[in-house]
């Protein structure tokens, strides 16, 4: 019998991606250019409650885009979670800016204690905070650290996710999203900045398009990118976004099914929902204990052999070989986000997920850590 595979997370659809697909097929604008583009745009600032929004191609070109749209540039400081994809970190570098990297909590989340040792010692051109997981960083405690700083929301895992009532997205001056294929809506790629500066939007709409100039000739004044998103992408996003706040539900399900069958695990604790937000839990996440007689990998691999998807967290920017000469500022005079990458693992978080899978999960990182001792 072939056993199901049990997945971190792999894209489903809605069922009415065609609709939005034929039509732009129909009216032959394939172009960036055209009406589900536009129809993206305002659907999605309906949902995160921003005023404007800009579809471009990947949620890399989004953190770009929002960087350059405030003055990032050579010479400026940049401070960045270190606990990420190094996509929240490349684009500092692509505006020749140099990136300072800050610890997390235990929460996974940037270290507000970190961020302020990092302020007694440089003034940044921006702050780069991300919702890692699906779960929104402290932006009150933030925000009172940063004062007039801008913030650049990276909320590419964080759609769906909420703090103290509000959408994710809402809290940078700029935010970025990602439509990758796990993410919780996709358009097969693609991204989105948002922010409530109009000003600003235009002209990451006008860069993403190689800067043309209205001009009867092919006329460039700025440096300009194809970033732009494509009109069939924002057709799929527009019938992915209609099922957006059902996934959302469905992920915290799959969380608390985590929660409920580790209970009686010593080794094991799940990482749980902030106290100030309501968390999408875009992946659940756990992580060992110290005492734990088994690493991850040995855990990942049991779950590999059982056709389990599992992955470690991510592994923190300061360690990566291409960042290893960069700053990074640690919560309480510890590296926590090498602890947590360490001692940390992403379990199958698909929506098509049910109770049975979870239990078939659990019992198997229970027999592998059970069967060490």
């Amino acid at each position: 019998m072939i056993k199901k595979e049990l997945n971190l997370s792999v894209p489903h659809m809605s069922g009415g991606e065609m609709e939005y697909i034929l039509e732009a097929m129909n009216q032959n604008s394939l172009a960036p250019i055209d009406c589900n583009i536009n129809a993206f745009e305002s659907e999605f600032c309906e949902k995160t409650g921003v005023e404007y929004a800009a579809g471009v191609s990947t949620g890399t070109a989004a953190i770009h885009m929002a960087l350059l749209a405030y003055g990032v540039k050579p010479g400026d400081i940049v401070f960045c979670s270190a606990l990420t994809f190094s996509a929240s970190a490349n684009p500092i570098v692509y505006c020749g800016a140099t990136p300072v990297f800050i610890d997390c909590d235990e929460s996974m989340s940037m270290s507000m204690d970190a961020l302020e040792k990092a302020f007694k010692k440089y003034t940044p051109k921006a702050v780069v905070p991300v919702d890692i997981y699906g779960q929104c960083v402290d932006y009150d405690r933030m925000r009172e650290i940063t004062g007039d700083t801008v913030i650049v929301e990276d909320a590419a895992e964080g759609l769906g996710s909420t703090y103290k009532g509000k959408a994710c997205g809402s809290f940078g001056d700029i935010a970025a999203f990602s439509f990758n294929t796990n993410k919780m809506i996709t358009t097969s790629g693609g991204g989105m900045v948002v922010s409530d500066n109009k000003t600003l939007i235009d002209k990451i709409k006008f860069w993403s398009r190689q800067s043309k100039d209205p001009d009867f000739h092919y006329l460039h004044s700025e440096l300009g990118y194809n970033y732009r998103m494509n009109n069939v992408g924002a057709g799929i996003g527009r019938a992915q976004l209609k099922c957006l706040d059902e996934r959302v539900e469905k992920k915290r399900l799959i969380h608390g099914l985590y929660c409920k069958h580790f209970a009686d695990n010593p080794y094991v604790k799940m990482f749980e929902e902030n106290s100030y937000g309501k968390a999408s839990f875009w992946f659940s996440t756990m992580m060992i204990s110290d005492d734990c007689p088994v690493n991850t990998q040995t855990i990942a691999k049991a779950l590999a052999e059982d056709c389990i998807e599992a992955r470690p967290i991510w592994k923190p920017l300061h360690t990566q070989p291409f960042y290893k000469d960069t700053q990074c500022f640690f919560h309480d005079d510890i590296c926590m986000s090498q602890k947590i990458s360490d001692k940390g693992l992403c379990l199958p978080s698909d929506i098509s997920l049910d109770e049975d899978d979870i239990i078939r999960v659990v019992s198997l990182v229970n027999k592998t850590i059970y069967d060490a001792l």
